[in-house]
């Protein structure tokens, strides 16, 4: 699991005191990955500004209850089941994010999120806003395997929606410079250029079924 705090200036009043942008998921079985690569991206490609908490939750479940009790705006990118033709992106709000991260289960992580989400309402402490943007996966066998095309295809458009659910909830992103080098939210090889083994400028072009 790794948390990135905000890195600029605080944001303007009226935005939410404490966000928490947060992806789940499991980068070994290929679509499985979605919400976590969808949080490196945001991560690379947005400055968020103070308030707000980028988190890779990876597979933590219920250790998550800490940081979603603690925040005032909880954004979710995951792999979802909608039942949907793979690679659909959808945005659930409000009261039937829980039905989501609970239905057509596809491994723990949803389970325990799920738990996450009840928890932190019998502690009186949930997210007076919460969105989830979801892709419906197409493989999720394929130990060790990539993103496939579908899913990653949606990465680029998951990143738009979550700026225009941020600006929604008043908080606005700034894009970082072209050329910032800066440590991957992820390290330790697992980010998604090396942990596919890719360069950077071909990451996009791979991960096929």
């Amino acid at each position: 699991m790794t948390i990135r705090e905000a890195d600029r200036p605080p944001a303007p009043s009226g935005s939410a005191a404490r966000t928490l942008v947060l992806g789940i998921g499991n980068i070994l079985w290929a679509d499985e990955g979605f919400g976590v690569r969808a949080v490196e991206a945001f991560d690379r490609r947005f400055a968020a500004p103070v308030g707000v908490t980028v988190l890779d939750g990876g597979t933590q479940g219920l250790y998550l209850v800490q940081h979603v009790t603690e925040t005032d705006a909880l954004l979710v990118f995951d792999a979802i089941d909608y039942g949907l033709e793979p690679g659909t992106l959808k945005l659930i709000e409000g009261d039937e994010v829980p039905k989501f991260t609970g239905a057509k289960k596809m491994s723990l992580h949803q389970t325990g999120f799920q738990e996450v989400l009840s928890a932190a309402d019998l502690l009186g402490k949930y997210p007076a806003r919460i969105a989830l943007i979801g892709c419906q996966p197409l493989d999720l066998e394929n130990w060790g395997g990539p993103l496939t095309d579908p899913v990653r295809a949606q990465i680029e458009p998951s990143l738009a929606l979550a700026r225009e659910v941020l600006r929604n909830w008043g908080v606005e992103l700034v894009e970082r410079a072209a050329g910032e080098v800066r440590p991957g939210l992820l390290g330790d090889g697992l980010d998604i250029q090396g942990y596919e083994r890719v360069a950077p400028d071909s990451a996009a072009g791979k991960g096929g079924t």
